[in-house]
């Protein structure tokens, strides 16, 4: 909010419409708006551009900072977050676990302790309560289409045993049964394919170009 009324503020002063001021960081006018009215977090590159634009030395891109630093998503992921909640389509290639739209909260439990047995249960607790909030998109009326497609070894794998994979493809099947998501599955006898090395999704907006993001273990690529 306070992103919001800043930028509207600081725009007004410059002599700027929203739609003028959307021309000169290359993004629309409604999209300004969204980030005064506080509907939409603002994006780092974007507050970059605001910043140049407005002559402003940078609060925009350290307010941008401030809120998109969200401790429990690696510092590689916390945007694609943002940007999942605005996307009207997302395409994913999903190669070796259920992709964490998707995940059940055992499901989600064990996949985190696989990649880190150390850690204490509350670490886990925060980052299954993260994935499932994400997951709430897919309930919301305006939720994206959304399109997965499963190599056959994320099918296979009981990640936290059979009845935690159990209900996960339970989980699948009833978001199939509601029309909210679109699954299909690679199989094993397809052979190699272009995404081995780890998840490739796709995003598309109504007002934005669309996002490409890859990940492999502990990195991805916006």
């Amino acid at each position: 909010m306070f992103f919001g009324t800043e930028l509207k503020r600081r725009r007004e002063d410059a002599g700027f419409t929203q739609v003028e001021l959307g021309s000169r960081v290359f993004v629309s006018g409604a999209y300004i708006g969204q980030f005064e009215q506080a509907f939409r977090k603002p994006q780092l590159d974007i507050s970059q551009r605001i910043d140049a634009v407005l002559q402003t030395d940078g609060i925009f891109e350290r307010l941008c900072r401030k809120l998109i630093d969200d401790k429990r998503y690696a510092d590689y992921f916390a945007q694609v977050v943002e940007f999942e909640r605005t996307a009207t389509r997302i395409c994913e290639f999903a190669p070796t676990v259920v992709p964490g739209l998707l995940q059940t909260a055992a499901y989600a439990g064990a996949v985190t302790i696989a990649a880190n047995p150390f850690v204490t249960d509350e670490y886990v607790e925060e980052k299954v309560a993260a994935r499932l909030e994400r997951a709430q998109i897919l309930k919301d009326a305006t939720r994206p289409e959304y399109w997965v497609i499963l190599h056959e070894h994320v099918l296979r794998v009981p990640a936290g045993g059979p009845q935690a994979m159990s209900e996960q493809l339970d989980h699948i099947a009833s978001l199939l049964r509601d029309r909210k998501v679109w699954v299909t599955v690679l199989p094993y006898e397809a052979g190699a394919h272009a995404s081995m090395a780890g998840d490739l999704r796709l995003m598309e907006f109504n007002d934005a170009p669309p996002l490409a993001y890859t990940e492999t273990a502990f990195s991805g690529t916006l």
